[in-house]
């Protein structure tokens, strides 16, 4: 939210949209044209009433084909005369041919105006190609021209900052719930932070107003300080350094206001303050509150001596000068007076009797514990406003808004306070804000007073949304729309792991043997005589052989095999998708005219601003909701002037 278009010079309350330039739907395409054709219908009826007319033809025809293959057979046959035949033959042919011809004239018509009738509907289809193509030719000239107008839109910026100049030193929001409050405070207290501003926020209200305020700041880092009241009383340092007079003074106002009494009532605020301030001189420089309180128990008789002198630390003679306080004849005065002022003031007791020099801060939160008890946030309340005031008439002037004080639930206090703390933030020029939730009788006589401006939020009070429809003006009229504008991205991260492990032994043994055996005998016998060679010799012989063999075969393998495999697999994916949404939708909800029951109906964050302007008063209807100022489509900067405008973003 950090941006260079907060101006210092204007207070940040809210956005309206502008979208009088919206450039609407896109143009609707040309319906889609059914060319012209020949009717099948019209085709169809033709032929039929060709057939009907041509049926007289055929059949003429038909019989002289007839007649003539009679004839024609019938003397062949022998029946009849050649003479004959060739006679009835002369009159069929030509009739039949003559009715042929007639036929095929007709056919040709037909024909003829079947083409005619084609190319007249094709003439027409042709015009109307080129009526197609125009206004298709028109449509994507209209379809580019709001395209470029849709794009200008949607770079203009839709959201205009409702701004007020820094002259006007008060602003009243009257009304409003506590979402609604919070969206104001963070709206303005953000803008103000930005322009180099301080901010203190008092929040009466119990309802935590501050705290989507607070947690932003500290999203960006910033320590903003926060006293959660009354648990956060000892290290809450306002007043702490009061002069005795004033912090008398500030003590008396506030059991007046915490007591619904106002100066001028049962009991005078001099009074009490003449009596804190003996009472404070008597405890001496440096006295707590806590001592003060146990000093007007005493002074008041409640408890006995051993209780005053014990956990109060007040010494003897200090109990000794408040005992001859009241003086002769004023002693019951002075024990109710005392009574009345321990019974309110016993809930700051605590105040300043733990202080530790807090770190500088441009953001003070104040908040009262909405669970407390009803009386002492009463009473720390007025303390509050009223010494918050004292430290602002002691401060110096700070033009243009440069310190912002915002009281919450400002309606539960009296009106002599409210006029105390407008008066000493008009002297001072620090801006002030006042958020009333309703609208009492003191309250209604300064609203609006002066230079300050009024902001209506939703009223719960019929009463009160009367009153103020009748300040605002029941002829103005206001338009709700519900305007939504998307932002989006997501982001998808996908990682995924694999792991693979195999191992594996196979063991394998094999075993073959073989055993032959062979066995052969063999047995011959044979003889011979000599021959007749010169020299041989004359001789005879006989002879006789056997033969045995045997064989043994004996043969054994054995194979034996081990495989063993291992494999090991580790893979990863990762994947990262990232996608954007961008997107307005504009929707007309309701218009309304300024009435209690529409006040009544307002949206949380919905606000009517009034206030003076170069032309009269103006009233304004805006929306508080500070997340408008993180989106693309607003505009941060306004012109030199300090109100709202519709142009561009113009650099401070």
């Amino acid at each position: 939210m950090t941006a260079p278009w907060f101006r210092p010079d204007v207070l940040y309350l809210g956005w309206r949209p502008r979208a009088e330039h919206d450039p609407g739907p896109p143009p609707v395409p040309p319906a889609a044209a059914v060319l012209d054709q020949v009717s099948a219908e019209w085709l169809a009826a033709q032929r039929r009433e060709h057939a009907r007319l041509s049926r007289p033809l055929r059949l003429i025809s038909a019989l002289g084909l007839v007649a003539t293959a009679a004839m024609t057979g019938t003397w062949l046959a022998g029946w009849l005369p050649g003479g004959l035949a060739l006679f009835a033959d002369a009159v069929a042919v030509p009739v039949a041919g003559g009715s042929f011809l007639r036929l095929g004239r007709g056919r040709h018509k037909l024909t003829r105006e079947l083409r005619a009738e084609a190319e007249r509907v094709a003439g027409f289809r042709e015009v109307q190609r080129v009526q197609l193509a125009a206004e298709r030719q028109e449509h994507g000239r209209q379809l580019r021209g709001w395209q470029q107008q849709a794009a200008a839109f949607a770079r203009r910026p839709h959201w205009h900052p409702v701004t007020l100049p820094v002259t006007v030193g008060r602003l009243d929001v009257a009304g409003g719930t506590i979402a609604g409050w919070s969206a104001l405070l963070t709206t303005m207290a953000v803008a103000r932070l930005e322009a180099g501003g301080e901010v203190t926020v008092v929040d009466l209200s119990g309802g935590a107003v501050a705290a989507d305020l607070l947690a932003l700041a500290r999203h960006q880092g910033a320590e903003p300080l926060l006293w959660r009241l009354p648990a956060d009383l000892p290290r809450l340092d306002l007043g702490a350094d009061f002069s005795p007079e004033l912090l008398a003074d500030v003590l008396a106002r506030t059991v007046a206001a915490a007591g619904g009494q106002a100066a001028g009532g049962q009991h005078d605020p001099a009074t009490d303050a003449a009596l804190l301030r003996r009472v404070l001189a008597v405890l001496g420089d440096g006295a707590t509150l806590a001592q003060l309180t146990a000093a007007l128990r005493a002074l008041g008789q409640i408890g006995g001596p051993t209780d005053h002198l014990g956990s109060a630390q007040l010494a003897r003679d200090q109990l000794a000068r408040l005992g001859a306080l009241g003086g002769r004849g004023a002693e019951p005065v002075v024990i109710e007076r005392a009574w009345a002022l321990e019974g309110r003031l016993h809930a700051l007791g605590p105040l300043a009797s733990g202080l530790a020099s807090p770190p500088a801060s441009a953001l003070r939160v104040v908040s009262l514990d909405g669970r407390a008890a009803p009386l002492d946030t009463d009473t720390i309340g007025a303390y509050l406003v009223l010494a918050l005031a004292e430290v602002l008439r002691g401060s110096r002037p700070a033009a243009g808004w440069r310190q912002a004080v915002f009281v919450f639930g400002a309606d539960r206090l009296p009106a002599d306070v409210l006029d105390r703390l407008s008066d000493a933030a008009e002297h001072t020029e620090v801006g002030l804000v006042l958020g009333f939730q309703s609208i009492p009788a003191h309250v209604r006589d300064r609203l609006g007073r002066g230079d300050s401006a009024v902001a209506f939020m939703r009223l719960g009070n019929a009463a009160d949304a009367r009153l103020a429809a009748e300040q605002i003006g029941t002829e103005h009229r206001f338009v709700i729309s519900q305007l939504t504008d998307t932002v989006g991205a997501s982001v998808s991260d996908t990682a995924g792991d694999s792991y693979a492990s195999t191992a594996g032994t196979a063991h394998s043994v094999a075993d073959s043997r073989s055993l032959t055996t062979t066995t052969g005998r063999t047995k011959g016998s044979g003889r011979s005589a000599g021959g007749f060679a010169p020299f041989a010799a004359v001789s005879g012989s006989a002879s006789q052989d056997a033969s045995f063999s045997a064989a043994l075969a004996d043969s054994r393998s054995v194979s034996a095999g081990i495989t063993t495999g291992t494999s090991w697999g580790l893979s990863t994916s990762r994947t990262t998708g990232t996608t954007g949404s961008l997107a307005l939708a504009a929707q007309r909800a309701r218009e309304f005219r300024v009435e209690a029951h529409e006040l009544q109906q307002l949206p949380p964050s919905a606000l009517v601003l009034c206030h003076p302007g170069p032309g009269g008063r103006d009233v304004v209807l805006a929306d508080a909701n500070p997340a408008i100022m993180t989106l693309p489509t607003v505009q941060l900067a306004v012109p030199a002037a300090g109100r709202a405008s519709a142009s561009g973003r113009i650099k401070p």
